[in-house]
């Protein structure tokens, strides 16, 4: 019977869970359904045509400030440009130049920061567009996976998480594997991404899943952030190859590159030289910039890559202060010339509406309502996703497991068959203790270790619309249940007969039942560390020594009745706590110790009260645990719907503005 009842009780602990997450997360922010003619996007995409999109800026200007308001520097100044449908646009420029804020603010992917003062105009075929106003594909210097998925898994989930419910599988199906192909990844298809610990894919065929990945929902813009970076020759050129093939298929790409080879320099169409935030050079790539530049005095010499030389043409010399001066002169002035050359449109005066304008309209009011699947279906696709990644992770289960087995050995070394002398009830405390600590240590590390990461890929698809948070989170707890619940049973298994605990099955039953209990209680302040925290090393430290709190108040160092009143609330929310009495009260209950003198613990309950750990049941601890648990998970919740990634608001330039860079 009591088995039973633990078991009803840890049932309706995860029931009262599970429909709290789902009431909390069924309605964030469902967007409405998308236009309908998104299928005919989806179907232009299949037959190879991509819409056009030409983006043009003007008086582009981004300003740092420092505390008292005062514009300190400028990241970006004045830049206008125009970036066409069917080429390649290379944003090129040493370190600092700006070449990557000037890529972000074009994606409207510039993070919000109230140090920033973000300026200027952007058109799409012609129209006022706010940031963000068209469909686009943004590919991040950092490709991050989930590691244990094929390449061909990870599209496929992409794909039913993004594609319309109205298009077939078999359409989905062949729209995969039509992407697959484009971007050379066939071969590859059925091999695990892998990661640091797992081999799997290369670099570069990473790059090109991040771009498969983003090309499902057919964008007509592909940004791409130094997408070279971390790569060797061979797979840098046929990341770029893949790009200038998206081009020719109508695709307008825009990509920042620090310094190409010359073999990738040669496959841009445009390129926009910048030096500490202006201009040097826009126009046609190839051999236009270095007759430009010939006609200026600076002649590139014979066999030497245009690309190296264009980059020691516009960066600065920090061998000497001569140098830097005569290096610093000379990027003044060809900013001068350039300027002076070029007469920069500054798109003052009314625009006429465009062939595509009526297009950009459209697909501004998509890019804002793109449909999502519905609640059940995306916490379907989620747990699949969640249940492959969490069994599949061989390499982490092994070290899991083989921590579980070898604390179980030691400590069952250390504390080996107890008997029920005086002095075995420390020992007992002792033992009890230890467990709780080594059980929600090793939960908590694995899951800091690990949800940092997984926290970037969070963000970036429901950046997408993709899915909400509350399938997400519910598919997390449910599809790692069964994995989480293993480690501490393997546990228990091995420590509590080397030890010699209370030998019946059903208090047996029990251990195993409060340290698992505790493990995911572990694992949900885990998750919120790991929300809370900006990487995974700070989460590492931060996750510990919140722990280490929960550990002095755990009620074996301090007793709870000697407890300051204002640190009274502390054991109340320590998780090592209430396992730590849930297993004193399982062991001591019932036990009748040897005993020599009056003033000698002559039963189990005696000692519980020694130690005020008695007067309450297993029960109760254990609903404490889920009280515990739920809270953990309910700030996750709050926290990653508060934190999620908020962009910086292009504003249209003032007068003031103008003035400000004028006296710069």
């Amino acid at each position: 019977m009591e088995i039973k009842g633990l078991g009803q009780l840890l049932a309706a602990l995860a029931a009262a869970l599970f429909l709290r997450v789902v009431a909390a997360g069924a309605g964030p922010a469902l967007l409405p359904p998308a236009e309908d003619d998104e299928g005919e996007d989806l179907e232009a995409g299949e037959g190879g045509g991509v819409r056009p999109v030409t983006i043009r800026w003007a008086r582009v200007t981004c300003a740092l400030k420092n505390k008292r308001g005062d514009v300190a520097r400028f990241l970006l100044s004045n830049l206008s440009g125009e970036a066409k449908p069917g080429r390649l646009l290379a944003l090129m420029g040493p370190s600092g130049s700006g070449k990557t804020t000037l890529l972000n603010v074009l994606a409207g992917q510039l993070a919000a920061s109230p140090s920033l003062h973000l300026s200027g105009f952007l058109y799409v075929n012609g129209q006022p567009m706010s940031q963000g106003g068209y469909k686009i594909a943004y590919v991040r210097q950092e490709d991050i996976f989930f590691s244990q998925l094929t390449v061909r898994e990870t599209l496929s989930l992409a794909a039913e998480l993004q594609l319309p419910d109205t298009m077939s599988p078999e359409r989905k199906e062949k729209y995969v594997n039509d992407l697959l192909f484009r971007l050379g990844l066939v071969n590859s298809a059925d091999s695990i991404v892998g990661d640091a610990k797992v081999r799997g894919i290369s670099g570069g065929e990473k790059k090109r899943l991040s771009l498969a990945c983003e090309l499902i929902a057919s964008p007509s813009v592909i940004f791409a952030d130094e997408p070279t970076t971390g790569l060797d020759a061979f797979q840098a050129e046929k990341v770029m190859e893949t790009l200038r093939q998206l081009a020719e298929d109508g695709h307008t790409v825009i990509c920042s590159i620090h310094q190409p080879r010359g073999s990738v320099y040669s496959k841009f169409d445009d390129i926009v030289l910048l030096s500490e935030g202006e201009v040097v050079y826009m126009g046609p790539a190839k051999e236009e910039p270095l007759k430009y530049f010939a006609s200026l005095g600076y002649q590139c010499p014979d066999h030497e890559n245009p690309a190296e030389f264009l980059a020691d043409l516009i960066s600065t010399d920090y061998s000497s202060a001569e140098s830097v001066q005569s290096s610093q002169k000379r990027i003044e002035n060809l900013i001068d010339d350039f300027a002076n050359k070029v007469l920069i449109t500054e798109f003052n005066s009314p625009v006429t509406q465009s062939e595509g304008s009526e297009f950009s309209t459209k697909l501004a009011q998509k890019s804002t309502s793109k449909q999502r699947r519905g609640w059940w279906r995306q916490f379907h696709l989620l747990f699949k996703r969640a249940w492959m990644q969490a069994f599949r992770d061989g390499p982490t289960n092994k070290v899991r497991a083989r921590m579980s087995v070898a604390s179980a050995i030691i400590f069952g070394s250390v504390f080996w068959r107890m008997g029920k002398t005086q002095t075995s009830i420390q020992d007992r405390m002792g033992l009890l203790q230890v467990a709780a600590i080594n059980t929600a240590m090793a939960a908590l590390t694995k899951t800091v270790g690990v949800f940092p990461k997984e926290r970037a890929i969070i963000d970036r698809e429901r950046a997408k619309g993709s899915y909400a948070l509350g399938p997400y989170l519910s598919s997390k707890l449910l599809a790692e249940i069964p994995i989480g619940a293993a480690f501490p049973l393997m546990f228990g298994s091995i420590l509590y007969p080397m030890a010699k605990l209370h030998p019946t099955i059903s208090r047996f039953a029990k251990f195993c039942g409060i340290v698992t209990v505790e493990s995911f209680a572990a694992s949900a302040m885990g998750l919120t560390v790991g929300a809370i925290a900006p990487t995974t090393e700070a989460a590492m430290a931060l996750g510990p020594s919140l722990m280490t709190v929960f550990i002095v108040f755990g009620g074996y160092y301090v007793n709870p009745d000697n407890t300051p009143v204002i640190f009274r609330w502390i054991p109340k929310a320590s998780l090592i706590r209430w396992a730590f009495q849930g297993l004193c009260i399982n062991e001591f209950k019932g036990l009748q110790f040897e005993h020599q003198h009056s003033y000698d613990v002559q039963t189990g309950e005696q000692a519980l009260e020694r130690f005020s750990l008695g007067g309450i049941r297993i029960a109760d601890t254990l609903v404490a645990q889920g009280r515990i648990l739920m809270f953990w998970y309910w700030m996750t919740y709050l926290l990653l719907k508060k934190n999620r990634a908020r962009y910086q608001q292009l504003l249209p330039p003032s007068e003031e503005d103008q003035s400000k860079q004028q006296t710069e």
